[in-house]
């Protein structure tokens, strides 16, 4: 089937472009912009996908506080006609959401089912929740995929991720003070690629949940990346009120993948085997 990837220059992108068996075009956004939805559609139009995924999101969780109607345009709006048209023209269509659409429950301790009733506590959450709403509603052959934290190799210059950033920090610190108390499971971009293609592969349709298993804290991530690459840089832990940031973040967001695995007979690997992987590749690169 041919398959048109929207944000295929991100890290995302970049993994399914690679892993796809199929004939794939990947658009990055200077030549698929979201927020000029008309001429995306000229575009589509010109290479008649059978499978539209969309991997562009408006992902700054700070800045949506203060800009929620670019957020909602980007994460909700846009993914709703992008879904309209794929209905239209019998078209699969695959979009991604966010373990964000959670973390209003404060006593939460055991991992989130696709059933568990969302609440957000962030505008980008509240735009991810109404996008794959909009998505579920508008499009009987889609794919809603929440997942977390995405790291891996890009196309595109200056895409970056915790990993990359921690490594940066690290070349000229001796000691960070990282969140330590918001649990949940960053995803290694590759392997989410290789599920994904798996299960669109089958007409089990309808609303996913797919990060690498286990969980983990902020600081607790970085420690494993400072341990695997040998460095000295000693991860302290804070609060996430002593970090600062404008938006909430969920305390606890651990999705349970339960539901993926029996439907494409396949798991994840866990956040650690993950890691390591990654930066292996990041090194031989």
């Amino acid at each position: 089937m041919k398959t048109v990837i929207l944000g295929g220059y991100g890290q995302l992108g970049t993994a399914l472009e690679k892993f796809s068996p199929e004939t794939v075009v990947a658009l990055s956004r200077k030549n698929a912009d979201l927020t000029n939805i008309d001429q995306l559609f000229a575009k589509l139009e010109s290479l008649s996908p059978e499978v539209l995924i969309n991997c562009a999101a408006y992902n700054l969780v700070d800045q949506a506080e203060a800009e929620p109607d670019a957020a909602f345009a980007m994460n909700s709006d846009a993914p709703a006609r992008l879904a309209e048209w794929c209905e239209s023209r019998g078209i699969i269509f695959v979009h991604f959401s966010t373990d964000y659409v959670f973390g209003g429950d404060p006593n939460r301790d055991v991992p989130y089912r696709e059933e568990d009733a969302p609440l957000p506590v962030s505008r980008y959450g509240e735009s991810k929740l109404a996008g794959e709403r909009n998505v579920l509603a508008a499009c009987h052959q889609s794919f809603v995929i929440r997942t977390c934290g995405l790291y891996g190799p890009s196309r595109s210059p200056g895409k970056g991720n915790f990993i990359k950033t921690m490594l940066k920090l690290a070349e000229t610190r001796d000691e960070l003070k990282i969140v330590d108390d918001q649990r949940c499971t960053p995803t290694f971009t590759e392997d989410l690629a290789e599920v994904t293609l798996k299960l669109i592969s089958t007409p089990a349709f309808g609303l996913y949940h797919a990060t690498n298993s286990g969980s983990m804290t902020w600081c607790e991530l970085a420690k494993e990346v400072f341990r695997l690459r040998n460095l000295s840089t000693v991860a302290h832990p804070i609060t996430s009120e002593q970090y600062g940031a404008v938006a909430q973040r969920p305390a606890y967001s651990v999705l349970d993948c339960s539901k993926l695995s029996e439907t494409i007979q396949v798991s994840l690997p866990t956040w650690q085997s993950a890691v390591e992987r990654y930066l292996n590749l990041a090194e031989s690169e």
